[in-house]
Parts: C-alpha cells; structure tokens; sequence
C-alpha cells in the first residue's frame, strides 16, 4: 500500500550501508548505525527549502498577529466574512498557512516508511504488521530493496552486543531468531544501548523545542493556543520518546537522535541568515532616511519649488523666451485685461503720441 514509501527509504539505507559497509565491514553494527544518521541527513536535506519557508510563514504568521487579532474583533459575529477578510490579507501579504506545517508532514511518512522497513528485517513476530515467518525463511526472503544477504547482514550486526531491529519490550521468542545470525541478545545488552538514546532522544527534543520557543515574539506566545503546544513541545513530546522508547527499535532510536542533532543545528543555522536579512533590511532602510533627511544646520528644501525649477532648467530657451515677450503687459501688472482690448506687445508708446493726448485734453 505504501509501497512508493518503503522502496525510496529502503533504497537510500541500502546506499549508505554499501558505503559504509565498504569502509567497516557488511556485517558491522557500526555501518548499519551511520546508514541510518545518513538516511536521516539525506532526508532533512531534501526538506531543507520547505523547512526555511516554514520558518518564514511563522515568522510572517508573528508579524501578522496585530492584523489577524483587529479582524477578529471586528468580525467576531460575521465567521464567514472574517474567513473572506482573513483570506484577503493572507494573499495581499503572500502567506501560506499549509508552509507552517508541511515539513513536519513530509517527516511523518518517512519516519512510518523507515520504521516499516526496520521491521521487515525480522518479520518473525505475530503482532501488528508482522508475517510469523520462521527464522529460516525470515533471513532468506528479501526486504525491498534488500536482498536476503543484506537481511542476513542486518540480523548479525550489532551495536554494543544489542541488534539494530531489536527493542526492551521484545518477545523472547522473537529474540530467539538470532540464534543462528549472531547468537540470541539478552535484555541487558539491548537495554545499555537503548536507554542512553532515548535520554539523549528526549534531551534533544526539549532542546530543539526550548529554542524554538525562545525565538517567538511575547504576542505570540501570550496566544492561549501558542502557550499550550510550547509547553507540549517542550515536556510532552520529549516525555513521550521516554515512555515509547523501550518499544522502539535501536534503529528507530538513532533516528531520533540523528534527527533531533540535524534539527537543532539547521534551526541555529536558518534562524541565524534570517536575523542576519532582517538586520540589513533594516540597515539599508535607516541610510534611505539618512539620505534624505536635511543635513544639521541646513534649511529643509522644498521638493515642489525643486520640482518647478527642474521643469523650467529642461525647458528650451526659445521656448521661455517667447512665453516671457508673449505675455499680456496687464498679467504682469497683476490686472486683467478689458474685453475686446487688443493685447499688448509689452512694447512703450511713442512720446508724441501721449503729447497729443495732452494736447485735446485741454
């Protein structure tokens, strides 16, 4: 049914056993170990481009909390129109609210795919997604991508004396499978190597949760909604990989680890570019205003009289000219001129002309 899961994940734990296996042995715990941390490192890399637009949307999702709690109150008896109203500004401003939580989804099916796949390595069992095969036919029928020498391989490996599929909570009689590919584990050995990396497991979820809280805005976590799952993510969650560990296979365990190392390095990484952008938007934003703020002293220039000077320094000569001797000689006196008045030349009359005037006056 998930087979477009299982053979992806198989196919990349199958690559970094062969390079591992080259440099440590086939049949080393150590080979199989680091192919499941690289498997995980592989995986995140894939998810690195989703995971920083998810930091992203919840930093704009902060940034919009102002907006998004006016809406609310504004339409907090109209649902529909506040869902049309908060629509409208998710788009204006570009905000994907699936972007929040889709690297989290991506890591759900990989976790079930790599968990499956671990199991499959020992399908002896008669629970819940095990075959009851019997020892024999278990170590000779191929698990995806693997064939029988890898399963063969899988089952003899171990880490400090503890198999990588095997768990504390682990029916002795599945257990018992060992015995002709490395000898049967006791419940110590498999106890010694599981219980540091569920510690180390928990330790790191809290961390990765303590720094993600550390990082909200006060708005943010004064939300009611927000408070809750910080308090999950940061005693919860990492209580849960105490509580399911002895269930987890030693395989399922490194994972955790593996992943939990990989998300607080990327998260001191990714957050640390983004402050970093921030801060020189910032920086570019306050020499704008430097730039065109009066300097100490000087009188403030007005941009409308700068903006009439320019349009007249581009203007022709001629062009100037002429609208300078075309003018009325009463416009520039400040009066209008009479009705059917010729208009004036801008040129004086003649002396006789105004003696004659004098003349028929008297």
């Amino acid at each position: 049914m998930l087979d477009f899961i299982y053979y992806p994940v198989s196919a990349i734990l199958w690559f970094w056993h062969q390079a591992f296996g080259y440099v440590l042995g086939k049949n080393s715990g150590f080979a199989w170990a680091l192919a499941v941390v690289f498997l995980v490192f592989t995986l995140r890399l894939v998810l690195y481009k989703p995971f920083v637009k998810q930091v992203r949307t919840t930093r704009q999702m902060q940034e919009l909390q102002p907006q998004i709690k006016e809406l609310q109150k504004k339409y907090k008896n109209d649902r529909q129109e506040m869902t049309v109203q908060m629509q409208k500004l998710q788009k204006e401003h570009g905000f994907n609210p699936l972007m929040g939580c889709l690297p989290v989804l991506l890591q759900v099916p990989v976790f079930l795919g790599l968990f499956h796949v671990l199991r499959s390595f020992n399908r002896t069992g008669h629970g819940i997604g095990q075959l009851g095969m019997t020892p024999y036919d278990n170590a000779h029928t191929p698990n995806y991508i693997f064939s029988a020498a890898d399963v063969q391989s899988f089952l003899i490996a171990r880490l400090f004396g503890a198999p990588l599929s095997a768990y504390i909570t682990e029916p002795a009689t599945v257990l018992q499978s060992f015995a002709d590919y490395g000898g049967v584990p006791t419940k110590l050995a498999i106890a010694l190597v599981s219980i540091p990396l569920m510690v180390i497991a928990g330790v790191a979820t809290h961390m990765n949760a303590r720094a993600s809280v550390a990082r909200q805005s006060a708005e943010a976590a004064a939300n009611p909604q927000a408070a809750m799952m910080n308090k999950m993510a940061l005693y919860v969650f990492p209580l849960g990989v105490l509580v399911g560990g002895p269930f987890l296979p030693v395989a399922i365990l490194i994972y955790w680890v593996s992943n939990n190392i990989w998300t607080y390095g990327q998260q001191h990484l990714v957050f640390g570019r983004i402050e970093k952008e921030e801060e020189e938007k910032k920086q570019a934003a306050l020499e704008r205003r430097a730039q065109n703020a009066p300097k100490p002293g000087a009188k403030p220039v007005d941009v409308r009289k700068k903006q009439a000077a320019a349009k007249v320094e581009d203007a022709p000569a001629g062009a100037v000219e002429d609208a300078v001797s075309d003018a009325p000689q009463a416009s520039q006196n400040g009066a209008k001129p009479a009705p059917g008045a010729r208009p004036s030349t801008g040129k004086k009359r003649s002396g006789n002309r105004g003696r004659a005037n004098q003349k028929r006056r008297r």
